[in-house]
């Protein structure tokens, strides 16, 4: 098998993906620093009705200041220890800093609703109380809402176990 049929064999459907995003509590975001190099933070996330991958931050902080500078962005998300168990996506995009305080509250209500569902606490959508504490932050917030471009995928569970082990094998002999 070549690898160009590796790629697609391992390659997550749209929902796979999405599956994957929905029950990941945090992902990697990549920004560029005024110099080019990456800034990679982890962050906690939702996706809004749209698609979209929103998430909160101080508005002071280097990755907003990275984003206000350059919008470009990437994201990703993996889990696995072993090769053949390795999922992951990576999405590439545009992000969007949005400076208002309700936005953020909404975007807040996302986020921790879905930790809540992904630690077994399921909630109704918007019935997630907004404490006095989560609005004196909103105040200080901003939303980051990443309009995605281009994403990757890979699902090595999908590999067989001889393609899966086969290198392993050839590199013994």
């Amino acid at each position: 098998m070549d690898k160009t049929d590796t790629r697609k064999l391992i390659r997550m459907t749209p929902g796979e993906a999405t599956a994957m995003l929905e029950g990941t509590p945090n992902l990697s975001l990549a920004t560029l620093d005024r110099d080019g190099y990456p800034h990679l933070v982890a962050m906690s996330f939702a996706l809004d009705a749209h698609g979209n991958i929103v998430m909160t931050s101080f508005g002071k902080a280097q990755k907003v200041i990275n984003l206000q500078r350059n919008p470009r962005v990437a994201v990703m998300v993996e889990h696995g220890l072993a090769y053949d168990k390795i999922k992951g996506v990576m999405i590439r995009g545009r992000a969007e800093i949005v400076e208002d305080t309700n936005t953020v509250l909404d975007t807040m209500r996302l986020v921790v609703g879905k930790m809540a569902r992904i630690a077994g606490r399921p909630v109704e959508p918007g019935s997630v109380a907004i404490t006095d504490a989560y609005r004196r932050q909103a105040e200080k917030r901003v939303v980051i809402r990443i309009h995605p471009e281009k994403w990757a995928s890979w699902d090595h569970s999908k590999l067989s176990g001889t393609a899966a082990a086969g290198p392993m094998k050839s590199a013994k002999s």
